[in-house]
């Protein structure tokens, strides 16, 4: 790629205080930046109802939008406001840190949550964003993790909204995962719940409450994922239009991997098993059916909770996650996707009509909009002319460790002290090399013990990783840290965005468009209009329906809704009320 480049240090001038070093990777750089106040007389819902599709483009709702039905997204689109240049302006573009993002309004560099997973140098394990050994599982299996918030440094809206009313509004997140259930609730909500991959039951952590909720317990008595044990999943519609809409159903690139699934339909959910065990739940996230167990939790949540039933907003936070499990294994212009695309259409539309029997729409914000989207499998782009490939993580650290070796270690001495250089971490029972997440990490008792600069060691092993095939970009710790991006370089300036000095790596590499370092067939996480365009949309009273053209980032969604419940922004919001379609 031409504009391939590593940008050097000492090109812009070192901000010299520890306050600027915080503050300049969070300032917004987009070109619509209105930020005056909301208008006034707003009206105040008793609901908001937070969706979040998991894994999805904002392209889907042109492809297959006129396969939608009238009361899903189409009704979001036809009676709410939609933004039609929504991106997200930070990196990685993963789960976790998106769903923090959209209910607090700050980027990673104020949240903490860098991304999904990461190296902890306190521990030496790897972590994830919402794990916690210390907490106990509710209904999950003997060895599985409790999680909970603890890692989100921030406040969500959320938790605004129940200190503003002295804790008489409820919060509740549900998804199938335990990040996008927990981090859109916030570290003050009444509950988060997911599924558990080893027990196909509804979770939570002792983080909430000393136990399930009745209501809860008595739904996982129904063993809901246990209903889909052997379940086909056939097309919605007829072949014609999946032909039409996204080809044939089992390209060359469709590797699946499991010898339990194929690359076309049907697709029969066993996981391979007989009866339903733990396989058999993994095999189930990769198909429409677990949005269908999450809306049936969400009717009851609304329910037995009794959301929307009191001048006192509640927020319910759902993220669908069947898009993200089926666009990984399948790719964004599979049939697959654009299946669980139109159910969830359905699906949608169902919670929708629930809402309005029982809140009434009315009373109720909603918001739509997508954590990420999706590159298309690099054979696919290298099939359609354009670049693309799949790169190694050895062929990342060869190059690195030989240049960082013939620099510090020049006389080739044996044993080589730069062997440790590179910082390792323990994921399970398997010591790894810190490439995670597109970060490289440096083992800093190692560099301490050799007397190695920082700085130097960075920019020796950058100038080595911009030479692999692949690699478009590299970045330095000191470069972010000391504020050395220009904010014309719109890619570092969306590594600044995702960079939390205590968790993020030493070097942040980027790929070229379409090249991925992933063995999945299809992934996300890179700062590429492919992964950053998303879906995003507001409905209900006080909100002006139409289409706009402003920009807009799913960060602004915090504020936004701040200004609909007259509470507090959270405690690091940066993003800008979308006074645009607020009736005023």
């Amino acid at each position: 790629m031409t504009a391939s480049r590593c940008v050097r240090i000492g090109q812009a001038v070192v901000i010299p205080t520890i306050l600027l070093l915080i503050s300049f990777p969070y300032k917004q750089t987009t070109a619509y930046q209105d930020r005056g106040p909301a208008p006034a007389g707003l009206h105040r819902p008793r609901l908001v109802l937070v969706i979040v599709a998991d894994q999805f483009r904002y392209d889907y709702l042109d492809r297959f939008g006129d396969l939608f039905g009238m009361n899903g997204l189409k009704r979001l689109m036809r009676d709410g406001a939609s933004w039609i240049d929504a991106n997200y302006d930070q990196v990685p573009t993963y789960t976790a840190p998106s769903h923090a993002t959209i209910m607090t309004g700050a980027y990673p560099a104020l949240t903490g949550i860098v991304a999904n997973e990461w190296p902890d140098r306190e521990t030496g394990k790897k972590v994830s964003s919402v794990s916690d050994a210390d907490g106990t599982l509710f209904a999950g299996g003997a060895a599985e993790e409790a999680s909970s918030p603890r890692r989100l440094m921030t406040s969500t809206v959320g938790d605004e909204l129940r200190l503003a009313t002295n804790d008489r509004s409820k919060v509740i997140g549900i998804s199938v995962k335990d990040r996008a259930a927990i981090l859109t609730a916030g570290r003050h909500a009444n509950a988060a719940y997911w599924i558990s991959q080893q027990t196909g039951s509804i979770v939570s952590s002792n983080y909430y409450f000393s136990q399930l909720p009745g209501w809860v317990t008595k739904f996982n008595a129904t063993r809901p994922e246990d209903k889909y044990f052997g379940a086909k999943w056939e097309r919605l519609l007829a072949e014609q239009e999946y032909l039409r809409g996204a080809g044939s159903d089992s390209p060359a690139w469709e590797k699946v991997k499991s010898a339990t699934d194929t690359n076309s339909f049907p697709h029969v959910i066993t996981g391979g098993l007989t009866a339903p065990g733990e396989k058999f739940y993994e095999a189930l996230d990769v198909s429409p059916f677990t949005s269908d167990i999450l809306l049936a939790f969400a009717k009851e949540a609304i329910t037995n909770e009794h959301l929307g039933a009191d001048d006192d907003p509640d927020v319910l936070a759902i993220s669908f996650s069947a898009n993200d499990y089926v666009g990984h294994r399948y790719g964004p212009y599979s049939q697959e996707v654009m299946d669980v695309t139109l159910r969830f259409d359905r699906q949608l539309a169902e919670l929708l009509e629930f809402v309005d029997a029982r809140v009434g729409l009315g009373n109720t914000v909603v918001l739509f909009t997508a954590d990420h989207g999706v590159a298309p499998a690099p054979e696919q782009a290298i099939a359609a002319g354009l670049s693309g490939g799949r790169i190694k993580a050895s062929e990342v650290l060869a190059p690195i460790r030989a240049a960082i070796s013939e620099r510090f270690n020049p006389t080739s001495q044996l044993p080589d002290r730069t062997a440790d250089y590179i910082y390792k971490y323990r994921d399970e029972r398997e010591a790894k090399d810190a490439l995670i997440n597109g970060n490289l990490y440096f083992d800093r008792a190692a560099l301490k013990r050799d007397g190695i600069n920082l700085d130097e060691l960075e920019q020796v092993a950058c100038r080595a990783a911009m030479a692999v095939r692949g690699i478009a970009r590299c970045y330095t710790r000191a470069q972010i840290e000391q504020g050395a991006i220009p904010d014309s370089d719109y890619i570092g300036r969306r590594v600044s965005h995702g960079f939390y000095s205590a968790r993020s790596g030493d070097l942040v590499l980027i790929t070229s468009p379409f090249y991925v370092i992933s063995t999945e067939t299809a992934t996300h996480g890179s700062p590429y209009a492919y992964d950053t365009h998303v879906p995003l949309m507001l409905m209900g009273a006080g909100i002006t329906a139409g289409q706009y053209l402003q920009p807009a980032n799913p960060m602004d969604v915090a504020p936004t809704l701040s200004a609909l419940l007259k509470v507090q922004p959270p405690s690091a919001s940066s993003g800008r009320i979308l006074r645009e379609a607020l009736q005023h």
